[in-house]
């Protein structure tokens, strides 16, 4: 996508590694929000941190700060209790938005990467910053790198030769810190590190920068004075006519900057590359979110394998090409597949959560995430197991970090019996309790772990997690279970049912029933895989049971609903709920009752994707999906009374959460969140629409998102909720393998495709081991691995196979169930299949 002008005004987009902390690269080139020290810090600029270029010609020098105009308020933004600064002195300082800037910018965000284009008819170059940190499938720990890496091509337009320079300028996060400036091993550069801590004392912090340019000079400080001496001692360097100068103070200072330049001479009308590596270390952490916080640290995973910024700058540098050409590789893999922009920009525009402080790396390498986050803390902490649900990204992308969060819920949050805590504490073996096993949650935990077995083919795994999967399912009728979900154990969910809305329903929905159908489908299937017959069998006379009751019982003749009786306070009592009895009105509170709900189809939505059979008849799902469309979807808000947060207004387009037909009883307190637009549920949705061929009306909930994160009124890389960069709007990236209709049962080596468009086209996989895309042209289909490498044994290609190859040799297969059955064989490039 590109961004110009009034769109690059809300642009933060995150540069940094999986669970390593994120610096946010803005729309006009600021480098800002350090949120580098384990936990968030929105809009926090660490001191006068920025690139600059100068060049010298003929004429003399021009020198400009890398960034356009800055989008911050000219009032001034708001800084509550600090004096002489915020709303009314204007834009920050440190926005540098009063230095001499380039005039026009434009922003290409194709996540993983942002490339931004200087120009200015003053300056006498076209400037252009390639931005990204590495990201690459299956490569968890290079994709986790606490760097960010920056490649600057300055492009001559002038008729004469010219020397330029780029110049990286760096404060130290630390109060009291020491600047060492280092040469050798291919990179020069400075070390700026806290004087006053250990690097094992919680706090501690250090940060580099580095270059690998042959012609460099490195400032280890600026010079030491008050008010602005600093800023204005270095700009006159840097504007002099000599290059900058060495300083050292042999005393630590207080927030010390260093600058790192590089020099280039370039001919006219050619270009060079300059690279610069912006690396951190804040190692130790802990439990910061809690109002009796834990006071045990652990270390960052990154921490584990680098002792300091220096040291992971070094490895970063010295890989700086092999990972910038994989990770291009992965971005164009992920951009030219053959879905329409919207999709493709919601897929990959999401992932940069997995780069926010929303999530967390453990000592030991596990996953561990909040939903989001606040300004300085993180926001519903836990790896919550409802919003995880909605999460599509890791399982296909990085599929050993989301089996690392199985694992941790399962170690961690399950009880004797079952039941488990929603949300998991730190540090890891603290006590996790939440007041309710959450039904959505603990039956999602279930189908999480079938997939996962079924997209590694790990036996292993699943011999270690089908046992609490078992126990998590059949707490469903346990005594042991307080809200007696299926108490009477005939796949009909009754009891009190806590879900991701954050409140209870009591009575059956399809909503909720969908999740526990599909729990008790994959479920079954892990049984037979183990040998437990008899398991399987009882879970399948539920599933049928439960599944006949779904499409009858629950559907109202147009869509599906909630059964509940609102008026029967004697519900309430039963489970000691009385806070949901609204006496004035003589009702059960945040209940859907006949309302139309976003995700009371949301079961199918998974079953696409996990590859099991379809929970709702044919006939009933196309009446309740053109419901859906027609309620819950609106073309404006304008006419919404939203009494929740709003995260769409005026006339922008979303998709409701819960929508009373005319003619519907409207509970006088209805659903929670009701008339909000949440951008999650919304992809839930519309991936949905696209796997059940109303393609048109999925394109259309989802474009409706993407505009509303336009970069002008919201950061396209931040889709928010319960706070920042939230976690279940990574449930965008279903589109792909939605759209691919991909199918995966690595466990017994089948990998299929049917895209839902007949015709050519090229889709992005990632599963098992490898990634790459299929292509279909004409009558071949191309599998292509581009990372990692894939153990196949079955291949279907959406029509019936002729011929078939592995990398270049022909393999002798026989039809079967529509599929082409081979001898088990490595793919290590690629396969072609000939079809009729």
């Amino acid at each position: 996508m590109i961004y110009k002008k009034e769109a690059l005004r809300s642009i933060s987009f995150p540069l940094g590694g999986i669970g390593a902390g994120c610096i946010g690269l803005y729309g006009n080139g600021e480098l800002a929000d350090f949120e580098i020290e384990n936990r968030p810090n929105k809009n926090m600029r660490n001191g006068y941190t920025h690139f600059a270029v100068k060049a010298t010609g003929a004429r003399g020098s021009v020198v400009r700060v890398l960034q356009g105009d800055t989008g911050e308020d000219y009032m001034g933004r708001p800084r509550r209790g600090e004096l002489y600064a915020g709303f009314g002195f204007g834009p920050s300082s440190e926005s540098l938005a009063g230095m001499p800037h380039f005039r026009n910018v434009s922003f290409d965000g194709r996540f993983p990467t942002a490339e931004l284009t200087f120009t200015d008819e003053d300056f006498p170059a076209r400037v252009r910053l390639l931005a990204f940190s590495p990201f690459i499938p299956h490569r968890e720990d290079d994709s986790g790198l606490p760097a960010a890496f920056f490649e600057i091509t300055i492009e001559n337009t002038e008729d004469e030769p010219i020397e330029y320079t780029a110049a990286l300028s760096l404060a130290s996060l630390a109060e009291v810190s020491r600047n060492t400036a280092f040469l050798g091993g291919g990179a020069a550069g400075v070390f700026l590190a806290d004087a006053a801590r250990t690097e094992e004392e919680y706090g501690y912090s250090d940060l580099s920068i580095l270059t690998d340019a042959a012609d460099c000079a490195v400032q280890e400080y600026w010079y030491r004075g008050t008010w602005m001496d600093g800023i204005t001692s270095f700009w006159k360097d840097l504007s002099g006519d000599g290059r900058l100068g060495a300083r050292h103070y042999d005393a630590p200072g207080r927030r010390d900057h260093a600058t790192l330049a590089v020099y280039k001479t370039i001919a006219p009308q050619e270009s060079a590359k300059l690279r610069f590596v912006l690396a951190w270390n804040v190692p130790n952490a802990k439990n910061n979110y809690s109002s009796s916080p834990d006071p045990r640290t652990w270390k960052n995973h990154y921490a584990t394998s680098f002792a300091s910024s220096r040291e992971s700058g070094m490895y970063a540098l010295s890989h700086f090409s092999e990972l910038l050409a994989d990770t291009l590789a992965f971005r164009d893999a992920l951009h030219e597949s053959s879905l329409p922009p919207a999709m493709i920009d919601a897929a990959a525009s999401n992932l940069s959560v997995l780069r926010s402080p929303t999530v967390l790396r453990l000592e030991g390498g596990e996953l561990w995430g909040f939903e989001g986050v606040n300004e300085t803390v993180g926001s519903c902490y836990g790896s919550c197991q409802h919003v995880y649900n909605y999460a599509y990204a890791l399982p296909y992308l990085f599929p050993r970090l989301e089996r690392s969060l199985r694992l941790v819920n399962i170690d961690y949050a399950m009880d004797e019996h079952g039941g488990t805590a929603f949300r998991v504490s730190l540090p890891l073996g603290a006590l996790s309790t939440t007041p309710h096993a959450c039904v959505d949650g603990q039956m999602g935990e279930v189908i999480k772990c079938y997939r996962e077995w079924k997209l590694s083919g790990d036996a292993s795994f699943l011999q270690r997690v089908a046992p609490a999967c078992f126990r998590m399912l059949e707490y469903a009728w346990s005594e042991k279970n307080p809200d007696g979900w299926d108490r009477d154990r005939d796949g009909i969910l009754e009891g009190r049912q806590h879900h991701t809305l954050d409140m209870e329903l009591f009575g059956p929905s399809s909503w909720l029933m969908g999740f526990y159908l599909l729990a008790l489908d994959c479920a079954a299937e892990m049984a037979d895989a183990l040998g437990e017959g008899e398991r399987a069998e009882g879970y399948r006379a539920l599933y049928r049971n439960g599944r006949r009751f779904l499409n009858g019982a629950l559907f109202n003749g147009e869509y599906f609903c909630q059964r509940v009786d609102l008026c029967d306070r004697a519900v309430c009592e039963r489970y000691d709920a009385l806070s949901y009895w609204n006496d004035e009105a003589g009702e059960i509170k945040y209940q859907v009752g006949e309302g139309s709900v976003i995700d009371q189809m949301l079961g199918e939505f998974h079953a696409h994707l996990v590859g099991r059979p379809m929970l709702f008849d044919k006939d009933k799902k196309e009446s309740a999906l053109s419901a859906l469309y027609r309620y819950n979807h609106k073309p404006s808000m304008r006419g919404v009374a939203n009494m929740w947060r709003n995260f769409a207004l005026n006339d922008e387009a979303g998709t409701i959460i819960c929508s009373y037909p005319e003619g519907a009883r409207v509970p006088r307190i209805p659903i929670s969140y009701c008339e909000e637009c949440m951008t999650g549920f919304e992809y839930a949705l519309g991936g949905l629409m696209v796997a059940e061929g109303h393609i048109a009306e999925g394109e259309t909930i989802v474009r409706a998102v993407r505009d509303r994160y336009d970069g002008q009124k919201r950061n396209p890389y931040n889709e928010i909720e319960c706070g920042s960069n939230y976690i279940r709007s990574m449930a965008s990236f279903a589109l792909l393998p939605l759209y691919a209709g991909m199918t995966c049962d690595l466990s017994r080596g089948y990998l299929g495709f049917a895209p839902v468009r007949p015709g050519d086209g090229r889709y992005l996989y990632s599963v098992g081991e490898g990634y790459g895309t299929v292509e279909y042209r004409g009558d071949t289909c191309t599998l292509t691995v581009l990372g990692g490498r894939l153990s196949l044994s079955r291949f279907l290609a959406g029509r019936a196979i002729t011929s078939l190859s592995i990398d270049g040799v022909g393999v002798p297969y026989r039809y079967e169930d529509g599929c082409a059955v081979f001898e088990k064989s490595v793919i290590e490039k690629v396969l072609v299949a000939g079809l009729s």
